[in-house]
C-alpha cells in the first residue's frame, strides 16, 4: 500500500504533500478564493501526472527500442466542465516533443502504449469520462 501525507502549512489553503520517500510537493489555492498563489492546484497536478506517468513509460520503450532522444517535453492542455461541481476535466490534449536520433513511427507507437494502455493517470482521466487527445513532434 501506497501511504501519502498531505499538511496545511499557511492559516489559508496552502498544503504539502509528502510521498514514502519524503519527496515534496507544494499545493496551493488560487488568490481569488483566498489561497496565496504559493503552490500548484490540484487539478493542474493531476495534469502534469499524466505527463509523468505518460513520460516514464514512453521513455522507457523507446529506451527498449534503443531510440536516441536528446529531449523530450510534454505539453498539456485542459478543457475543465462548466457550472458543475465538481469540475472534472473534460477534455485533454497532449504533444509529446522529441528530438535527437528518434523514429517518428516508434515514438508514436511508444505513445500510444503509454496513453492507450499503460499509463494509469489516463486510465483514470478516461474513466471520469475525460477525452486524451496526443499527438506526436519529432525534430
Amino acid at each position: 500500500m501506497i501511504k501519502i501525507e498531505v499538511n496545511r502549512v499557511d492559516d489559508a489553503y496552502a498544503f504539502e504533500g509528502k510521498d514514502s520517500s519524503r519527496h515534496t510537493v507544494r499545493i496551493d489555492g488560487a488568490v481569488e478564493i483566498g489561497g496565496h498563489n504559493s503552490g500548484i492546484r490540484p487539478m493542474q497536478l493531476l495534469l502534469m501526472s499524466l505527463g509523468g506517468c505518460s513520460g516514464i513509460d514512453i521513455v522507457s520503450i523507446l529506451k527498449k527500442q534503443r531510440q536516441e532522444v536528446t529531449n523530450f517535453n510534454i505539453s498539456i492542455e485542459g478543457e475543465r466542465e462548466q457550472g458543475k461541481e465538481p469540475a472534472l476535466w473534460k477534455q485533454v490534449n497532449v504533444v509529446f516533443k522529441f528530438s535527437g536520433n528518434v523514429d517518428a513511427d516508434k515514438a508514436k507507437k511508444a505513445c500510444a502504449l503509454s496513453i492507450d494502455k499503460y499509463c494509469s493517470v489516463a486510465a483514470t482521466l478516461r474513466a471520469a469520462g475525460c477525452v486524451v487527445n496526443w499527438s506526436v513532434e519529432v525534430s
